[in-house]
């Protein structure tokens, strides 16, 4: 195996290939280094098979799309990431293979919903979930300081004490630790109880990352042009969240609200279906053909997408734009087919 971190800053993207066969995988490309990831391949002779962001990046853009669209290698992400493009989700104990090299998926919630760990043979990638010395943020974003506890005492933590572990940030010039490290000295977490982890996670005040308007939403929508105008996070707080149930109580109700569905179109007839009687307006084409919704300006719309990160934004828009009763199915389609409420056009498995 080729191990190999590439960009020797705090953003940490780690390359991993199988010699023999010549193919690699990048874990958490960052966009402004696309150039020199294609240039160490191309010099390695490596071709790139897989690319996996560990979870959706708040700092940085991520390069999976523009290497997603370059080389042609699919985009891995755990399954409740809700960026549209990517190729495979996978969730807690599937493996993905490059050449004869298997990497074990963990979930590992905490940092975000979408949060994963990669286990392969002496090694672990931890994401922005566990640290050097340290733990990743849980105040935003769906971040969840409990989870995280349970992702690092209940997952990682359960690794050999000698496990090697390599996390997607560090901020003191560190490049790597172990399991049993972490477990007897980081100070974030050893030692503490859940209820003692999430006290201290409340009372730090983080800072937002500073880039977090320009990256977070295009990370989460795949859409990084001028035309689309984000909303900015505190009027994403406002948007009204409605859980499944209450979502599928409207459907029998004698005045429905509007169902508008802002997924892409694949997605819409896909594997996770959409609800009975849903219109569906992709995010990027939402400003531009909101004028077919004039007639729900004074009455309720519900906007649904994959995992109900994007249709948050797209509630936002809208209730920027002056539709006065605009709310959001929490989880989105996933929570939805997870109650097993009624869906149409989905692809058979």
């Amino acid at each position: 195996m080729l191990f190999q971190e590439l960009n020797g800053t705090k953003c940490k993207t780690y390359l991993i290939a199988d010699k023999h066969v010549r193919k690699a995988l990048l874990i958490d490309p960052v966009k402004e280094n696309i150039d020199r990831y294609l240039a160490f391949l191309a010099y390695q002779k490596l071709n790139l098979e897989a690319l996996v962001d560990t979870h959706t990046h708040a700092d940085h853009s991520t390069a999976g799309f523009e290497l997603q669209r370059l080389t042609g290698a699919r985009l891995i992400m755990h399954r409740r990431a809700p960026v549209p493009r990517v190729d495979e989700h996978v969730d807690d104990g599937d493996t993905i293979r490059v050449g004869d090299v298997t990497l074990r998926v963990l979930y590992t919630p905490g940092h975000t919903p979408d949060s994963i760990s990669l286990y392969t043979a002496d090694r672990v990638f931890t994401g922005d979930v566990l640290l050097i010395g340290g733990t990743g943020r849980a105040d935003f974003a769906g971040g969840d300081a409990g989870q995280q506890y349970d992702s690092i005492t209940q997952k990682l933590f359960s690794l050999p004490d000698e496990t090697l572990v390599f996390p997607s940030h560090d901020y003191r010039g560190n490049t790597q630790s172990t399991i049993g490290q972490e477990k007897r000295h980081n100070p974030r977490i050893s030692g503490r109880t859940r209820k003692e982890y999430i006290e201290l996670m409340n009372s730090i005040k983080f800072p937002l990352p500073e880039k977090i308007q320009e990256v977070l939403q295009p990370n989460q929508t795949a859409l990084d042009d001028d035309r689309t105008a984000f909303p900015a996070l505190a009027e994403l707080n406002q948007v009204r969240q409605l859980a499944p149930e209450e979502v599928r109580a409207y459907l029998d109700a004698e005045h429905k609200p509007l169902l508008l569905d802002v997924r892409e179109p694949d997605e819409y007839q896909g594997e996770l279906g959409h609800i009975p009687g849903s219109l569906l307006i992709p995010l990027g084409e939402l400003t531009k053909r909101v004028d077919e919704l004039e007639a729900y300006k004074d009455r309720p719309v519900i906007v649904i997408c994959r995992a109900g990160v994007r249709s948050t934004t797209a509630a936002a828009i809208l209730t920027g734009l002056g539709f006065e009763h605009v709310s959001n199915l929490k989880g989105g389609m996933l929570d939805w087919n997870d109650k097993k409420f009624p869906v149409e056009a989905r692809t058979p498995s």
